[in-house]
């Protein structure tokens, strides 16, 4: 697969918006604008488009086909800014040879985040103005690239934190008793994990990092950051179908997040729920041993 030079994506970009009337404004967003962001050739290009009428380029999508063969699109639908007020909408394009994320942003949007004096968090991760006809992407505030940097958790969110990620071990262990596939991977790899314990272990990389670093969406970068003996145990969490491999990353999901969580809240200065654990532990052993 030959992939579009970037330089090549923005200048078509570039040159299509400049000819088309109704067009005013474009920015390139997120990790390509960002240059704190590490990005590959394939990273895909975030692009606002600012129009008179999002309308017309929602309903008529024949203007996508400019910037090469498209392969598979997503569109959210239209919808209201809940912060200003204005319409919207996102969408995922597909090329064979690049991904271009398009948000469609009336003008009256960007004037009203001017007049805020503070960037909504899909800009302030960081942004380039490719292009202003209009000039009043200039006084846009510069991005701090910080928005997604997780702030220290207070007590009660560290807590309330533990006891979510523990409340999902029985039902799973019910799951797996009654031999029930698709829900007990959802409740092991995406509620335990990606919902509590990622979160645990991305505020145990910013424990070494000062609160300083944006480790990326769902832990992607994650990896980079921790040991190697602990990237080990989290990969031994992801077993495939058999019932007895998923029972045995249940308890070493289990005790992974308590030996982060402890380290946590050593260095927060917060207490582990040991009781609450250990009784977790004992409800799913006494399931396994049933099934």
């Amino acid at each position: 697969m030959t992939l579009q030079d970037p330089k090549s994506v923005l200048a078509n970009l570039i040159n299509w918006a400049e000819q088309e009337k109704a067009i005013r404004a474009v920015l390139l967003t997120s990790n390509r604008a960002n240059p704190k962001a590490s990005t590959d050739k394939y990273s895909d290009f975030d692009v606002v488009l600012v129009a008179e009428d999002i309308h017309t380029y929602f309903d008529k999508r024949d203007w996508l086909t400019v910037f090469g063969k498209v392969l598979v699109t997503y569109w959210d639908d239209i919808y209201r800014s809940a912060t200003y007020g204005s319409e919207l909408v996102g969408s995922v394009i597909q090329y064979e040879d690049t991904r271009i994320d398009f948000t469609l942003w009336p003008v009256e949007l960007l004037c009203k985040i001017v007049e805020a004096r503070q960037l909504p968090d899909d800009l302030d991760v960081g942004y380039k103005v490719l292009l202003d006809k209009d000039g009043i992407a200039k006084d846009l505030q510069p991005p701090t690239f910080s928005v997604y940097i997780p702030k220290p958790p207070g007590n009660a969110l560290f807590q309330k934190t533990v006891e979510d990620f523990l409340s999902v071990a029985p039902h799973l262990a019910k799951c797996l008793w009654r031999d029930e596939l698709l829900p007990a991977k959802w409740c092991l790899d995406y509620d335990m994990k990606h919902n509590f314990l990622r979160v645990m272990l991305e505020w145990r990389v910013e424990i070494d990092h000062d609160w300083t670093l944006s480790a990326g969406a769902l832990g992607k970068g994650l990896k980079k950051h921790v040991s190697t003996e602990r990237w080990n145990q989290l990969e031994a969490t992801y077993v495939g179908a058999s019932m007895e491999e998923n029972w045995e990353a249940l308890l070493k999901t289990l005790e992974l997040f308590r030996e982060i969580s402890l380290e946590v809240a050593t260095s927060l200065g917060f207490s582990y729920p040991d009781v609450m654990h250990q009784g977790v532990v004992s409800y799913v052993s006494e399931l396994r041993k049933q099934a």
